[in-house]
């Protein structure tokens, strides 16, 4: 009978420890700001191209290393490879993130996320517009100004899509994302 007193008082401290130290994390993270897309189509004798834009992201930190994100972006270049032809690009991704979070004001944090990337135009040599899978690996780190606020000097991702392009069946672009701004917290 003492033992399940004694794991029952455990369970509570625990609990209590991490709801304790759950306060000092805020909820929700909320970025905005400009991004640097590099497009590698798949098509041999294609060249890279880049497009600019922004991209905004919301966090819900479940506990201080473990959050949930839904990420949002749009690219656009107004003279892909040359031929004054402009095309749009825009990213919906979902997935976790892990963060370390400690004493420092600096926050690094990786992620991978996963979800569908849209293009309007020809980017990728796909005329109009097409949705493929999208992917994202990479990290970046937030510098906090104070519990509210944070500057995200760099975030670096490598981006996954999987468009058919018209010539060659090509379909595995691998492409860079590199992005910067403000991140409000709650």
């Amino acid at each position: 009978m003492k033992w399940k007193v004694v794991v029952s008082l455990f369970a509570v401290l625990s609990f209590c420890g991490v709801a304790a130290q759950a306060q000092d994390v805020p909820k929700v993270d909320l970025f905005a700001g400009y991004s640097y897309f590099r497009a590698n189509p798949a098509t041999s004798g294609v060249d890279s191209f880049s497009l600019n834009g922004g991209s905004g992201s919301i966090a819900y930190n479940a506990t201080s290393w473990l959050s949930g994100v839904a990420d949002f972006g749009g690219y656009t270049s107004n003279n892909v490879l040359g031929t004054h032809t402009g095309g749009t690009l825009s990213t919906y991704l979902f997935g976790p993130r892990v963060s370390i979070r400690n004493a420092s004001r600096v926050t690094p944090f990786g992620q991978v996320l996963f979800g569908t990337a849209h293009i309007g135009s020809t980017i990728f040599g796909v005329s109009n517009s097409a949705n493929a899978f999208a992917m994202t690996v990479g990290g970046g780190f937030d510098v906090n100004l104070s519990h509210h606020f944070a500057v995200r000097p760099a975030q670096v991702d490598y981006l996954l899509t999987r468009f058919d392009e018209s010539t060659n069946n090509a379909r595995s672009q691998n492409n860079l994302r590199v992005s910067t701004g403000i991140v409000f917290r709650f």
